[in-house]
Protein backbone atom coordinates (compact mmCIF):
# COMPACT_ATOMS: atom_id res chain seq x y z
CA UNK A 1 0.00 0.00 0.00
CA UNK A 2 1.23 3.46 -1.35
CA UNK A 3 2.01 5.71 2.17
CA UNK A 4 0.30 8.68 0.22
CA UNK A 5 -1.63 9.22 -3.20
CA UNK A 6 1.33 11.54 -4.26
CA UNK A 7 4.85 9.94 -4.65
CA UNK A 8 7.02 11.43 -1.83
CA UNK A 9 10.60 12.25 -3.02
CA UNK A 10 13.66 11.38 -1.80
CA UNK A 11 16.71 12.08 -1.69
CA UNK A 12 19.89 10.36 -0.65
CA UNK A 13 22.93 12.25 0.51
CA UNK A 14 26.10 9.76 1.18
CA UNK A 15 26.34 6.19 -0.60
CA UNK A 16 28.16 3.73 1.92
CA UNK A 17 26.36 0.51 3.00
CA UNK A 18 23.31 2.24 4.58
CA UNK A 19 23.31 4.56 1.36
CA UNK A 20 23.51 1.50 -0.74
CA UNK A 21 20.57 -0.25 1.13
CA UNK A 22 18.52 2.80 1.36
CA UNK A 23 18.78 3.46 -2.70
CA UNK A 24 18.19 -0.47 -3.25
CA UNK A 25 15.03 -0.35 -1.37
CA UNK A 26 13.84 2.82 -3.08
CA UNK A 27 14.51 1.65 -6.40
CA UNK A 28 12.56 -1.82 -5.80
CA UNK A 29 10.36 -1.42 -3.55
CA UNK A 30 9.28 2.79 -3.59
CA UNK A 31 7.38 2.83 -6.33
CA UNK A 32 4.66 0.80 -4.70
CA UNK A 33 5.01 2.81 -1.67
CA UNK A 34 4.50 5.74 -3.57
CA UNK A 35 8.33 6.86 -2.50
CA UNK A 36 10.35 7.99 -5.46
CA UNK A 37 14.22 8.32 -5.79
CA UNK A 38 15.23 11.62 -7.26
CA UNK A 39 19.12 11.74 -6.22
CA UNK A 40 21.81 10.26 -4.86
CA UNK A 41 24.90 12.23 -3.84
CA UNK A 42 28.03 11.24 -2.40
CA UNK A 43 31.76 12.86 -1.20
CA UNK A 44 33.76 10.35 -3.40
CA UNK A 45 31.09 10.55 -6.73
CA UNK A 46 33.01 7.57 -8.61
CA UNK A 47 31.29 5.38 -6.35
CA UNK A 48 28.03 5.91 -7.91
CA UNK A 49 29.68 4.83 -11.40
CA UNK A 50 27.86 2.19 -12.68
CA UNK A 51 25.78 1.31 -9.71
CA UNK A 52 23.17 4.74 -9.73
CA UNK A 53 21.59 5.34 -12.68
CA UNK A 54 23.13 8.76 -14.29
CA UNK A 55 20.07 10.34 -14.26
CA UNK A 56 19.68 10.35 -10.68
CA UNK A 57 23.24 11.00 -9.90
CA UNK A 58 23.70 14.51 -8.66
CA UNK A 59 27.21 15.63 -8.99
CA UNK A 60 26.76 19.22 -6.97
CA UNK A 61 24.69 18.91 -3.62
CA UNK A 62 23.78 22.35 -3.66
CA UNK A 63 21.81 21.95 -6.88
CA UNK A 64 19.68 19.50 -4.74
CA UNK A 65 16.45 22.07 -4.69
CA UNK A 66 16.58 21.15 -8.97
CA UNK A 67 15.43 17.96 -7.76
CA UNK A 68 12.53 19.30 -5.56
CA UNK A 69 12.74 16.65 -2.82
CA UNK A 70 10.17 16.26 -0.04
CA UNK A 71 12.69 14.26 2.29
CA UNK A 72 16.63 14.35 1.55
CA UNK A 73 18.04 11.55 3.97
CA UNK A 74 21.64 11.83 5.33
CA UNK A 75 23.95 8.78 5.48
CA UNK A 76 27.38 10.19 5.00
CA UNK A 77 29.07 11.88 7.61
CA UNK A 78 28.58 14.01 10.53
CA UNK A 79 30.07 16.85 8.76
CA UNK A 80 27.67 17.09 6.14
CA UNK A 81 25.07 18.17 8.37
CA UNK A 82 27.45 20.64 10.33
CA UNK A 83 27.88 22.11 6.41
CA UNK A 84 24.76 21.62 4.73
CA UNK A 85 22.29 20.80 7.11
CA UNK A 86 20.44 23.98 6.99
CA UNK A 87 20.95 24.60 3.50
CA UNK A 88 19.16 21.53 3.21
CA UNK A 89 16.19 22.10 5.09
CA UNK A 90 15.61 25.06 3.13
CA UNK A 91 14.44 22.96 0.27
CA UNK A 92 12.80 19.50 2.07
CA UNK A 93 12.50 18.02 5.57
CA UNK A 94 15.33 16.29 6.65
CA UNK A 95 16.35 12.84 7.94
CA UNK A 96 19.75 12.86 10.16
CA UNK A 97 21.36 9.74 10.20
CA UNK A 98 24.83 10.91 11.83
CA UNK A 99 22.57 12.54 14.98
CA UNK A 100 26.30 12.90 16.71
CA UNK A 101 26.35 16.01 14.57
CA UNK A 102 23.83 17.68 16.72
CA UNK A 103 26.43 17.33 19.96
CA UNK A 104 27.96 20.43 18.23
CA UNK A 105 25.48 23.36 19.59
CA UNK A 106 25.95 25.63 16.93
CA UNK A 107 25.20 22.98 14.29
CA UNK A 108 22.13 21.84 16.63
CA UNK A 109 21.04 25.62 16.86
CA UNK A 110 21.51 25.96 13.07
CA UNK A 111 19.11 22.98 12.14
CA UNK A 112 16.19 23.99 14.48
CA UNK A 113 16.49 27.73 13.03
CA UNK A 114 16.49 26.77 9.82
CA UNK A 115 13.52 24.32 10.50
CA UNK A 116 10.85 26.83 11.90
CA UNK A 117 12.35 29.31 9.33
CA UNK A 118 11.23 27.08 5.96
CA UNK A 119 8.41 24.99 8.19
CA UNK A 120 10.63 21.78 7.48
CA UNK A 121 10.88 18.81 10.05
CA UNK A 122 14.50 17.52 11.27
CA UNK A 123 13.72 13.62 11.59
CA UNK A 124 16.63 11.96 13.89
CA UNK A 125 16.80 8.02 12.96
CA UNK A 126 17.09 5.85 15.74
CA UNK A 127 19.71 3.40 14.43
CA UNK A 128 20.68 0.78 17.35
CA UNK A 129 19.36 2.55 19.84
CA UNK A 130 16.95 -0.20 21.10
CA UNK A 131 13.49 1.73 23.60
CA UNK A 132 13.35 4.93 21.80
CA UNK A 133 9.72 5.56 22.97
CA UNK A 134 9.86 4.02 26.12
CA UNK A 135 13.18 6.50 26.80
CA UNK A 136 11.03 9.57 25.23
CA UNK A 137 7.54 8.77 27.28
CA UNK A 138 9.38 8.37 30.79
CA UNK A 139 12.04 11.51 29.67
CA UNK A 140 8.62 13.82 28.82
CA UNK A 141 6.49 12.58 32.39
CA UNK A 142 9.55 13.45 34.37
CA UNK A 143 10.67 9.85 35.51
CA UNK A 144 14.52 9.88 33.75
CA UNK A 145 17.10 10.43 36.24
CA UNK A 146 19.81 8.62 34.14
CA UNK A 147 20.67 7.07 30.88
CA UNK A 148 23.92 5.51 30.27
CA UNK A 149 24.77 3.85 26.56
CA UNK A 150 27.65 1.44 26.22
CA UNK A 151 28.48 0.73 22.62
CA UNK A 152 31.29 -2.55 22.33
CA UNK A 153 32.42 -4.07 19.08
CA UNK A 154 35.81 -5.35 17.84
CA UNK A 155 38.33 -2.50 17.69
CA UNK A 156 38.51 -2.68 13.66
CA UNK A 157 35.51 -1.38 14.11
CA UNK A 158 35.71 1.94 14.89
CA UNK A 159 36.63 4.69 13.18
CA UNK A 160 37.94 7.20 15.83
CA UNK A 161 39.72 10.67 15.92
CA UNK A 162 41.92 13.02 17.39
CA UNK A 163 43.16 11.97 20.81
CA UNK A 164 41.09 8.56 20.79
CA UNK A 165 42.50 7.34 17.23
CA UNK A 166 45.79 6.42 19.39
CA UNK A 167 43.97 4.95 21.95
CA UNK A 168 45.22 1.03 22.29
CA UNK A 169 43.75 -1.91 23.72
CA UNK A 170 44.88 -2.71 27.08
CA UNK A 171 43.75 -6.10 27.33
CA UNK A 172 40.78 -7.99 26.03
CA UNK A 173 38.35 -5.45 27.02
CA UNK A 174 39.35 -2.09 27.23
CA UNK A 175 37.04 1.23 27.94
CA UNK A 176 38.12 3.70 25.57
CA UNK A 177 35.91 6.32 26.79
CA UNK A 178 33.33 7.07 29.17
CA UNK A 179 31.76 10.01 30.03
CA UNK A 180 29.09 12.72 28.62
CA UNK A 181 28.32 11.91 25.41
CA UNK A 182 28.80 15.69 24.07
CA UNK A 183 32.55 14.95 24.77
CA UNK A 184 32.53 11.15 22.72
CA UNK A 185 30.80 12.94 19.34
CA UNK A 186 33.97 14.77 18.02
CA UNK A 187 35.62 12.24 17.93
CA UNK A 188 33.70 9.38 17.81
CA UNK A 189 31.35 10.53 14.65
CA UNK A 190 30.83 7.66 13.25
CA UNK A 191 30.54 5.23 16.54
CA UNK A 192 28.93 7.23 18.87
CA UNK A 193 25.15 8.32 16.89
CA UNK A 194 23.41 5.69 19.06
CA UNK A 195 24.48 7.25 22.17
CA UNK A 196 23.60 10.55 20.06
CA UNK A 197 20.23 9.66 19.55
CA UNK A 198 19.69 8.70 23.26
CA UNK A 199 20.29 12.28 24.02
CA UNK A 200 18.07 13.75 21.78
CA UNK A 201 15.52 10.97 22.66
CA UNK A 202 15.93 12.49 26.32
CA UNK A 203 16.21 16.06 26.26
CA UNK A 204 15.98 16.35 30.18
CA UNK A 205 19.66 15.13 30.12
CA UNK A 206 20.87 16.17 27.21
CA UNK A 207 24.38 15.27 25.12
CA UNK A 208 26.16 16.57 28.45
CA UNK A 209 23.94 14.32 30.95
CA UNK A 210 23.13 11.12 28.90
CA UNK A 211 26.44 9.12 29.78
CA UNK A 212 27.84 7.19 26.97
CA UNK A 213 30.84 4.52 27.35
CA UNK A 214 33.04 3.06 23.87
CA UNK A 215 34.31 -0.24 24.45
CA UNK A 216 36.69 -2.30 22.52
CA UNK A 217 36.34 -6.04 22.73
CA UNK A 218 38.44 -8.21 21.10
CA UNK A 219 36.20 -11.05 21.46
CA UNK A 220 33.62 -9.58 19.55
CA UNK A 221 34.49 -10.28 16.00
CA UNK A 222 31.10 -10.16 14.63
CA UNK A 223 28.60 -8.26 16.14
CA UNK A 224 27.64 -4.65 17.82
CA UNK A 225 26.75 -4.65 21.29
CA UNK A 226 24.75 -2.24 22.88
CA UNK A 227 23.61 -1.89 26.69
CA UNK A 228 21.15 0.53 27.67
CA UNK A 229 20.73 1.43 31.26
CA UNK A 230 18.45 4.08 32.27
CA UNK A 231 17.17 4.55 36.20
CA UNK A 232 14.24 6.91 37.45
CA UNK A 233 14.26 9.07 40.88
CA UNK A 234 13.60 7.43 44.10
CA UNK A 235 10.36 6.88 45.14
CA UNK A 236 8.68 6.88 48.27
CA UNK A 237 10.36 3.49 49.54
CA UNK A 238 13.91 5.09 48.52
CA UNK A 239 13.92 2.28 45.16
CA UNK A 240 13.98 3.59 41.89
CA UNK A 241 12.29 2.72 38.45
CA UNK A 242 15.14 0.96 36.38
CA UNK A 243 15.44 -0.74 33.11
CA UNK A 244 18.89 -2.29 31.57
CA UNK A 245 18.55 -3.69 27.87
CA UNK A 246 21.04 -5.72 25.90
CA UNK A 247 21.15 -5.98 21.92
CA UNK A 248 23.53 -8.04 19.93
CA UNK A 249 23.81 -6.65 16.32
CA UNK A 250 25.35 -9.07 13.75
CA UNK A 251 28.34 -7.21 11.62
CA UNK A 252 30.66 -8.24 9.41
CA UNK A 253 34.21 -7.82 10.55
CA UNK A 254 35.31 -4.50 10.37
CA UNK A 255 31.96 -2.66 9.67
CA UNK A 256 30.56 0.42 11.15
CA UNK A 257 27.18 -0.76 10.83
CA UNK A 258 25.46 -3.64 12.33
CA UNK A 259 22.50 -5.59 10.32
CA UNK A 260 20.07 -4.82 12.35
CA UNK A 261 20.87 -0.97 12.25
CA UNK A 262 20.41 -1.18 8.03
CA UNK A 263 16.63 -2.36 8.56
CA UNK A 264 15.77 -0.34 11.14
CA UNK A 265 17.49 2.56 9.16
CA UNK A 266 14.38 1.59 6.51
CA UNK A 267 11.64 1.64 8.77
CA UNK A 268 12.21 5.04 10.11
CA UNK A 269 12.77 6.66 6.42
CA UNK A 270 9.17 4.67 5.55
CA UNK A 271 7.94 6.28 9.60
CA UNK A 272 9.06 10.08 8.91
CA UNK A 273 7.62 9.74 5.16
CA UNK A 274 3.97 9.43 7.34
CA UNK A 275 4.65 12.10 9.93
CA UNK A 276 3.34 15.54 9.05
CA UNK A 277 6.00 18.26 8.44
CA UNK A 278 6.66 20.13 11.77
CA UNK A 279 9.38 22.69 12.51
CA UNK A 280 11.61 20.84 15.39
CA UNK A 281 13.82 18.05 15.78
CA UNK A 282 11.85 14.34 16.08
CA UNK A 283 13.16 10.83 16.72
CA UNK A 284 12.31 8.27 14.14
Amino acid sequence: MALDRVPRRVGVVGYGRLGQSLVSHLLTQGPELGLELVFVWNRDPGRLVGKVPPSLQLQDLSDLGERHPDLVVEVAHPKIIQESGAQILRHANLLVGSPSALADQATERQLLEASKRWNHAVFVARGALWGTEDISRLDSAGGLQSLRVTMATHPDGFRLEGPLAAARSTGPRTVLYEGPVRGLCPFAPRNSNTMAAAALAAPSLGFDRVIGVLVADLSLTDMHVVDVELRGPPGPTGQSFAVHTHRENPAAPGAVTGSATVTAFWRSLLGCCQLPSRPGIHIC
